[in-house]
């Protein structure tokens, strides 16, 4: 009978040589000692610098998000749920939906702030005979939710940029780029090749990145807010339209169309809890992680609405605009409303940008969980994924095998052209469910465990523990579902078929592996 591992096989030594040699390289601060220790506390040795301070986790925080270039990129949806009203309380909405998710993994994070994040979490609050198999569902999903994710963005970013481009025309009024299918999977290639080079090779720089990211969306969405709403060439809406229209298009009923146009919103907070894969890289995780994701959550919801209420003011017919073959509405607004194509695509390229930071920050987050996961055994292959390069001081090889999967799956655009929907969709399920899985199991627990936690908010904290859960209950069936009815095959959501296929993919390896071999996290 094939023996269990023990956690000293899964965890590096402290006195491996190499980890001995790393040591005497880097000189942690105060700070850093008490970090180390809390997560050698945890059952793991540091491997990781931890670089980033409490401001500089909350801009990566902002960075996975990226809510301008998030919410450009799906403003179809609410278009087509209610129109403007749907755009700007769907927004707010679900932000505050989001603040009590942030603020239920705050808790349990800043008791467990390990790269293993929801899965790690979960193994330590179920109860000892169902933690393995627990642990094993949250990771997998977790781990499938951050790699699908980074494939949606760069895959959006791709689509987005031809829709930029496009803002220029040719005399009878059609797009310079053609956006052949081929085309938008070189585009998205060449960004996904992109954004794990400088993650791999700039990894010491990408906490001054993501600083930067955050002056030059603000300086980037001003100029956009400034110039349609002072050019406005094709007139400004009133008030009353922009936050009381609400005109169904989706061909649902009126109250799950607005439902539907929720997913503009739930898209672009998917990624709440990704940044706790960078628990190790944090000086004083404990409380800084948490506070970040919070403090994210209110900064996203102002840079949200500021753009988004200017847009709504200036948007010109929205049949027009759900009629683009791009799918891409915003480009198309901006366009309008400065009258210049070149103006517009100035304008464009705060966001464009922004994308690709984006697309660096979701890069490294899901190299980080998955080199998490495959430390634990979890992943077939371990033993290669769960290294860590000691010149670039990164999990290489973890990040080499999230890219593969990516461009993989990228290849399913060439079946179909609503491939993006299903990874988006697929990204934000598992992610939902992953962030759900310990709030459920805390809850079960009545809470016992979080109140020696240093971020413990107490009934508060309950009160979005249920807020969140219901959320999940709601999300995952809206995310499997057909944006519009009647539904064909462009507008089908396969969604659920990817979701199930990465389902079978992980309960098989656990039949023929996992539940003999797999020991889970230090206990």
């Amino acid at each position: 009978m094939a023996t269990l591992p023990t956690h000293q096989d899964q965890t590096p030594s402290a006195k491996d040589p190499e980890i001995a040699h790393k040591d005497k390289v880097r000189t942690p601060s105060t700070e850093d000692d008490g970090a180390d220790q809390l997560l050698e506390s945890l059952g793991y040795v540091q491997e990781l610098s931890r670089n980033r301070s409490t401001l500089q986790v909350a801009f990566m925080s902002f960075v996975l998000a990226a809510i301008p270039y998030g919410l450009s990129t799906t403003m179809y949806y609410p278009l087509a749920g209610g129109g403007p009203a749907n755009i700007i309380w769907g927004w707010v909405a679900v932000s505050c939906i989001i603040l009590c998710v942030a603020i239920s993994l705050g808790e349990i994070t800043s008791l467990y702030p390990t790269a293993g994040g929801v899965y790690y979490q979960t193994f330590q609050l179920s109860p000892p005979r169902f933690r393995k198999i627990a642990s094993w569902t949250c990771g997998w999903l977790y781990m499938i939710g951050n790699v699908t994710i980074t494939l949606a963005v760069n895959f959006g970013t791709a689509l987005f940029l031809v829709a930029c481009i496009n803002v220029f025309e040719d005399a009878n009024g059609v797009g310079i780029f053609p956006g052949e299918t081929w085309q938008i999977f070189l585009v998205f290639l060449a960004l996904t090749l992109l954004c794990n080079a400088i993650s791999a090779f700039g990894d010491r720089w990408l906490p001054i990145l993501d600083t930067a990211a955050i002056f030059w969306t603000f300086a980037g969405v001003i100029a956009i807010v400034i110039c349609v709403l002072v050019l406005a060439k094709e007139g400004r809406h009133t008030p009353e339209y922009v936050f009381t229209s609400f005109e169904p298009r989706s061909g649902w009923t009126p109250g799950w169309s607005f439902c539907v146009g929720l997913l503009q919103a739930a898209y672009a907070t998917s990624s709440t809890g990704m940044v706790i894969s960078m628990c190790e890289e944090v000086r004083e995780p404990s409380t800084q992680v948490p506070k970040a994701m919070v403090y994210t959550i209110l900064l996203n919801t102002c840079a949200g609405l500021l753009i988004l209420i200017p847009l709504v003011f200036v948007m010109p017919d929205i049949d027009g605009l759900l009629a683009l073959a791009s799918g891409q509405p915003v480009p198309s607004i901006i366009k309008s409303a400065v009258g210049s194509s070149g103006g517009a695509f100035g304008l464009l390229i705060p966001l464009l940008v922004l994308a690709v930071i984006c697309g660096i920050g979701c890069t490294t987050a899901s190299s980080r969980c998955v080199w998490a996961f495959a430390r634990d055994g979890a992943i077939p292959g371990s033993h290669l994924w769960k290294s860590i390069d000691r010149r670039l001081g990164i999990p290489f090889n973890a990040m080499m095998l999230s890219m593969a999967v990516q461009i993989i799956l990228g290849l399913i655009y060439f079946g179909s052209s609503a491939a993006f929907n299903a990874f988006s969709g697929v990204g934000v399920i598992c992610l939902t469910t992953s962030y759900a899985m310990p709030i459920a199991v805390s809850l079960l627990d009545r809470r016992e465990s979080v109140k020696h936690a240093s971020f413990y908010l107490g009934a508060l904290g309950a009160v979005c523990n249920y807020i969140s859960l219901a959320w999940s209950l709601l999300a995952i069936p809206l995310f499997c579902m057909p944006t519009v009815i009647p539904v064909t095959g462009d507008t089908m959501n396969y969604a659920s078929v990817v979701f199930v296929a990465f389902t079978f993919m992980s309960v098989a390896w656990y039949v023929a592996w996992g539940h003999k071999n797999y020991a889970g996290p230090p206990a």
